[in-house]
């Protein structure tokens, strides 16, 4: 049977002091799943598995039930997959730009089609030091001042609420790495 890798992204989880989850136990939840080749990366909610075609339509949601079931954390999950993964990093036209990757974000869009449309004016504004692109999957924010301190990202938020979740550059070239692999 054919394998396909995706890519779990968990809002939330490990960035302060609630949604606390070992990354040991988030591999065990996706293996009793039945999920394959499960493998964490960092300690924000990364996860790269393998699954049947059949299974990666509702993976979300099913992998959003058991974290509250088996680890009562409750969190917003999106899962794409390597392919998607790949085209979000070809497309992103502000690695020349930045300087410090850290400061690179990556909101992956968890209903591209819907959300690109609410996240278009803010690719047509000038944001000036920082920069923010928009590609198929994806929307690319230089945050010079730190992401706490970005005007883009915040109307990112705004616009978007839970419908998105944030990477650095550094995580998501890990996580294209791992994927890939």
């Amino acid at each position: 049977m054919s394998k396909q890798r995706l890519v779990a992204l968990l809002r939330g989880i490990n960035t302060g002091r609630a949604k606390r989850i070992a990354m040991a136990d988030l591999r065990h939840v996706l293996a009793e799943m039945g999920y394959s080749d499960v493998r964490t990366v960092l300690n924000s909610g990364n996860v790269v598995f393998d699954c049947s075609p059949a299974e990666a339509a509702d993976s979300a949601a099913r992998i959003e039930d058991a974290l509250v079931l088996k680890l009562g954390v409750p969190a917003k999950v999106t899962v794409i997959g390597a392919g998607q993964l790949a085209e979000i990093v070809a497309q992103n036209c502000l690695q020349g730009v930045a300087s410090d990757y850290s400061r690179l974000v990556v909101g992956v869009l968890k209903r591209p089609e819907e959300d690109r449309g609410k996240l278009e004016p803010l690719a047509r504004q000038s944001w000036q030091p920082e920069a923010f692109a928009l590609g198929r999957h994806a929307a690319y924010i230089w945050c010079p001042d730190g992401v706490l301190a970005s005007r883009a990202a915040a109307a990112m938020g705004k616009a978007l609420g839970d419908a998105v979740t944030s990477r650095s550059w550094t995580t998501i070239s890990k996580l294209h790495a791992l994927a890939s692999a």
